[in-house]
């Protein structure tokens, strides 16, 4: 056993063990859930992960996220977040992240105060899975959680994915290897507005290329035009199921199917920015 992943994770335990109760912002991602799952070690039923029920969650993610809290005892929320009502959100420009994160950490602020009811001699922090690689990518939610004075244990700590993921094999959690899976409405080229409608459209068009074995892809929605982005070592996958692809994306909606031919690139639409 690797020594400095077993120390990694005393420090991340030990890390909320200075806190008396927590809230986790929580989506089910591997950052996320191992947040969780320390937090839950360390404090037990004085921490809450809280999880928003938005449109832009595909249901297969958002089902994961609540089998992963029920199979490892984690108490879970779930919040109602607003943030399909804010304009600023809706037009998608290149901070529709600060958006979407002020209107989660809004609701989280309530399970904190109901935590405090619960344990009266506690203080109760909000934390969310930012981590050292968030860094230095284009993250606007990284300034809501700034303004909102959430913690990020990851970066106070220095822990980049790959100790995260290490972290994840060292507990034996079934999400070690899970690919990352942004909410849908990064899939939306900035500029084009945020509607439920489109966002469905991402979520099966995603479900169905799912459904074909692929496990790392995008479904990048470009008005009439979807783009599919996956590594080169899975396009023949895609050439092979070249028909079925083209009839479903032509059902839900997409005039044109298109496949990038660059690959698959986390955050691809970002450099327009």
């Amino acid at each position: 056993m690797d020594r400095a992943i077993q120390i990694c994770a005393k420090e991340l335990e030990d890390y909320f063990s200075e806190f008396s109760s927590a809230v986790i912002a929580y989506s089910g991602g591997v950052d996320s859930a191992l947040l969780a799952y320390a937090a839950h070690r360390a404090l037990g039923e004085r921490m809450t992960a809280a999880i928003a029920d938005s449109p832009s969650l595909a249901r297969r993610e958002y089902n994961s996220a609540l089998g992963f809290a029920k199979d490892n005892n984690i108490p879970l929320k779930v919040a109602h977040t607003k943030e399909m009502e804010d304009p600023f959100y809706l037009e998608n420009k290149g901070n529709r992240c600060y958006y979407c994160k002020k209107a989660l950490f809004e609701q989280l602020r309530k399970f904190c105060t109901k935590l405090e009811k619960s344990f009266p001699e506690s203080s109760c922090r909000i934390f969310y899975g930012a981590n050292m690689d968030d860094l230095g990518d284009h993250r606007p939610g990284i300034r809501a959680a700034r303004e909102a004075a959430i913690l990020a244990p990851y970066v106070d700590l220095g822990f980049d994915k790959k100790t995260i993921r290490a972290l994840c094999k060292f507990y034996n959690l079934e999400i070690a290897e899970k690919p990352a899976m942004p909410c849908t409405s990064s899939r939306l080229a900035y500029g084009q507005e945020v509607t439920e409608e489109k966002l469905s459209q991402v979520e099966l068009a995603e479900d169905f290329l799912y459904g074909l074995d692929i496990q790392v892809f995008r479904v990048r929605h470009h008005g009439d035009t979807a783009r599919i982005e996956v590594p080169p070592e899975d396009f023949q996958i895609i050439l092979e199921n070249r028909e079925k692809i083209s009839k479903k994306f032509h059902e839900l909606g997409f005039s044109f199917v298109s496949m990038d031919i660059d690959g698959f690139k986390s955050g691809s639409l970002n450099t327009v920015l």
